[in-house]
Order: structure tokens, then C-alpha cells, then sequence
């Protein structure tokens, strides 16, 4: 047999290898009922993809092949392929506000019920309830411990981050925080929760295996009044060096030191702020609200809901080197996996 011409296998080639390679970013859009799916190599939105009713959440399999989206005000749970973006299957329940899958395994589903004051717990191959946790008044963020056997949620009103045992469902501690938590994330190690409070203004850092409070970290940027800094979103680097910590309002992300729990500097929307540690700054969107790393860690994404876009913060030196539009009001993101 003939071998190819060379332009024609090098054609076939691209053709077979770069959709299949892409590295894909997922953004939901809340107001226009979408989710953004964002080409990381080009950094341009490729697809966009028609959703229920208030999409808020997401979760996504550890393969990246399933994406589940919460849609408050359509009271469901869509899964999503991301081959073909067709919907596969859908959960019902109410008012879903935010997912989070147990790794390994992608099983079972945590969803934090706003209106209910509900946790539900779903397994996400029948769509089948496995059980209800019931919780403060509006129960919002949630996170599984990195070995999959703690459960935490935050609830807005009742001012509290909640710890739930997996292998039995008991509550086993309720911890007061400052003023509407909205925000949980586990440390690498597991020894450590951060919780963000919108309207305290802080992250409160509690010990998993005490369920003490270890540190609370307080924001302050010169210039801004403190009724702007209302922590949300947080994500922590793999080595646990740093958090990242999304202040909404005050169009800022924190750069705080996870061993030493000090805010280190700023990331800002008006100009850049230079730190020795930390070197130098530049902007973010309007509103960064939550966030998330790329599989390598090299770059970190803020979804910001007033200006309706994406940034690229260079995690290494700390600047922001790209701003990507997506739809009206992106409230979470997320990266594929590989």
C-alpha cells in the first residue's frame, strides 16, 4: 500500500489529535441559562451550551466525560456528556444550589438544597436518593474531604460550617463562623477546612479532626471600604502553599499563605500592587466569584459575574495574562481534568 502524502497525514493528524486533546474549561452562566465551554489552548469560547433554569453549581467526573449542573429554579440536577453536550440523565430535587462528588469513585453526589435547608445524597448513575442531612437555613457550600470520609457544609443564615460523617451520615459538629458562609475547601493534606464569610469578611480555618478553629484571616486593601471585601470562592494550590481567596465586590483575589494563614497580597482590578514576596499584579474581572486551577497548576481561572468573564491569573508569577467573555453573570467554573 502507498504511504499518505505527507500534507495529507500531517492533515488527518490535527484533525484526529486536537479536539480529542483540547484542555476545556466549563463556565455557568446564571442569567442567560448557559454553560460557556472554553478552549484553554486558544483561550476563546468554542461552544455554548443551552441549560435549564439558573445554573449555579457544577461537579464534574474525575474522567471528565460527565458534567453535572445544578439548576436552582428548574428544581433538577442535569448530567451532561461532553462528547456530545446532550443531557443524559436528570436528578430532581429542590432548588439545588451546589454539588459535590466523593473522589474516588465520582459516587454518591452531596447537594446542598438552599430552600430546604436539605442536604441530599444521590447516587449518580440511578439518579436513586440514598439519604437526606438535615441542615442550618440555607445550606450552600460543599466540599468532601480529599480521602472521602468527611462531608462539610456551610449554611448562609444560620451562620454555621457543618460536618457530616460519610460512612454513617451523622452530623458530627456544627462550628459558628462569622456572618454568611458561603465557601468550603479542604486542604491537600485533609487536616485543614477554609470556610470564606461573605458578609464577616474573613476565612475561618478549622482543624478536620477537632473541629476547632485553628486562625481566622481578615482582608484588608488599603483604599476599600470593608463592606466591599466579601470572600466567596476559594482555592488552594496542591502543595498547600497558597489559597486563593475570590473577594467578590472588591474585584481583588487574595493571595494568603497557607502555613502561615497571612494574607501575603492582592491580586487587583486597578493596578498592580507589588509584594517581595509575591511580586507584582494585574487586574481581574469585575465580581471574581469562584475559581479553578488547571490540572498542572500552572494557571488559575475566576469566573467574574459583573463584567461576564473569565480570567487567566499565571499562577507562578501571579498576573493575569488573559480575559476570555462568556455569557451574562458566570457564577462557577471548572476545568477538565486531562
Amino acid at each position: 500500500m502507498r504511504p499518505l502524502p505527507l500534507l495529507v497525514s500531517i492533515l488527518l493528524f490535527l484533525l484526529i489529535a486536537s479536539p480529542a486533546n483540547a484542555l476545556l474549561a466549563y463556565a455557568s452562566n446564571e442569567k442567560d441559562n448557559t454553560i460557556s465551554v472554553i478552549d484553554l489552548a486558544t483561550m476563546k469560547v468554542v461552544k455554548t451550551v443551552p441549560t435549564g433554569q439558573r445554573p449555579r453549581g457544577m461537579a464534574l467526573t474525575s474522567d471528565g466525560k460527565r458534567l453535572l449542573v445544578c439548576l436552582g429554579d428548574s428544581n433538577r440536577i442535569d448530567i451532561l456528556d461532553t462528547t456530545t453536550w446532550k443531557v443524559t440523565a436528570s436528578i430532581n430535587t429542590p432548588d439545588p444550589e451546589y454539588a459535590a462528588l466523593r473522589q474516588p469513585g465520582d459516587n454518591p453526589l452531596y447537594v446542598s438544597n438552599e430552600n430546604n435547608a436539605l442536604i441530599t445524597v444521590w447516587n449518580i448513575d440511578t439518579q436513586k436518593m440514598l439519604v437526606q442531612m438535615p441542615t442550618g437555613v440555607e445550606p450552600e457550600g460543599m466540599a468532601v474531604s480529599p480521602d472521602g470520609g468527611l462531608v462539610v457544609n456551610t449554611t448562609e443564615t444560620t451562620n454555621m460550617a457543618q460536618f457530616f460523617s460519610y460512612a454513617t451520615g451523622k452530623n458530627l459538629a456544627n462550628i459558628l463562623v462569622p456572618p454568611r458562609p458561603r465557601w468550603a475547601a479542604f486542604t491537600d493534606h485533609g487536616r485543614e477546612v477554609w470556610v470564606s464569610s461573605e458578609l464577616g469578611g474573613t476565612v475561618t480555618v478549622i482543624d478536620t479532626a477537632t473541629f476547632k478553629i485553628l486562625d481566622t484571616i481578615h482582608f484588608d486593601v488599603p483604599g476599600l471600604r470593608s463592606t466591599f471585601i466579601q470572600p466567596v470562592g476559594i482555592s488552594i494550590t496542591a502543595d498547600d502553599k497558597y489559597a486563593f481567596v475570590a473577594l467578590g465586590p472588591a474585584n481583588r483575589i487574595a493571595v494568603v499563605s497557607v502555613p502561615q494563614r497571612k494574607v501575603l497580597s492582592y491580586i487587583s482590578t486597578g493596578k498592580s500592587v507589588y509584594n517581595a514576596t509575591v511580586q507584582k499584579y494585574l487586574l481581574v474581572g469585575q465580581r471574581p466569584w469562584h475559581m479553578a486551577f488547571t490540572p498542572d497548576g500552572k494557571y488559575l481561572l475566576t469566573a467574574n459575574g459583573l463584567s461576564n468573564d473569565v480570567s487567566v491569573i499565571d499562577v507562578s508569577d501571579l498576573r493575569v495574562i488573559n480575559t476570555i467573555p462568556v455569557g451574562q453573570q458566570p457564577w462557577m467554573i471548572l476545568v477538565s481534568p486531562h
